[in-house]
């Protein structure tokens, strides 16, 4: 059986924590900046952790379903 392979589309977009929680980059900061107040362009910049109901999909889709 052959094994499975890495979703390389992901991998490049997402972090997984030492706790198994699912770290990306926001949405919305690439351009057009200037129309949104300071507040959400420095909440933008922080991390976000994924919802736990999409977790166990990314993990299997990295190849790290077991962990």
């Amino acid at each position: 059986m052959p094994k499975m392979k890495t979703h390389k589309g992901i991998k490049k977009r997402v972090r997984i924590t030492a706790t198994g929680k699912v770290r990306h980059r926001r949405s919305n900061t690439g351009h057009l900046m200037s129309g949104k107040s300071g507040n959400r362009c420095r909440s933008l910049r922080r991390p976000a952790v994924l919802k736990k109901a999409f977790t166990a999909r990314i993990k299997e889709a990295l190849g790290k379903a077991g962990s």
